[in-house]
């Protein structure tokens, strides 16, 4: 029984740690994938005008599926647990338990949600004399008014590289 425990207590550390993921960090103006690295693309530099608040939403698919992953082996491993420990089938019982409540973990942990709003920024900036705006994931401390690098990799893609850097954050004294 405290070997059980145990395992369940394992498994449901590394589904919270794999639920951790921060979606949306990929697309961050400041992220390159692997075939970006040590390539030529093109840049220029732009006048940043104004930076607002915004809200990016994003696919949390990959969180979504490890909660559902997750909730179904926590679900199966306690199931079978209690059906391992209700009346005289002790086998049977723990087989039933396992099957309901890895169909029920799983049923439970699909109810993430399949997006979520992460913290992003409006950029409104000058180039060659016309007014644009971009809407970036990034943090508001990243982005300041006046001159800035932004690198094109395709037709309609803007990636403003942050121009400021953002406090580190305080430490907690105890």
């Amino acid at each position: 029984m405290k070997k059980a425990i145990g395992v369940v207590g394992v498994v449901a550390l590394m589904a919270g740690l794999a639920g951790c993921q921060t979606p949306g960090q990929e697309y961050g103006a400041n992220v390159y994938n692997a075939g970006q690295v040590n390539t030529r693309q093109e840049a220029a530099t732009v006048q940043i005008l104004a930076v607002l608040p915004a809200k990016v939403q994003v696919s949390n698919a990959q969180n979504q599926r490890a909660a559902a992953i997750a909730g179904g082996v926590l679900g199966a491993l306690a199931g079978g647990v209690a059906g391992a420990n209700v009346g005289h089938y002790h086998q049977q019982n723990t087989v039933l338990g396992a099957a309901g409540g890895g169909v029920a973990g799983a049923a439970l942990g699909s109810l993430v949600p399949g997006t979520v709003l992460v913290d992003g920024v409006s950029i409104a900036y000058k180039q060659e004399g016309k007014v644009y705006n971009s809407a970036q994931v990034g943090q508001l401390c990243q982005f300041q008014p006046g001159t800035a690098i932004i690198v094109s990799s395709g037709p309609n893609e803007t990636r403003i590289q942050p121009n400021a850097v953002c406090p580190p954050p305080a430490q907690k004294q105890g």
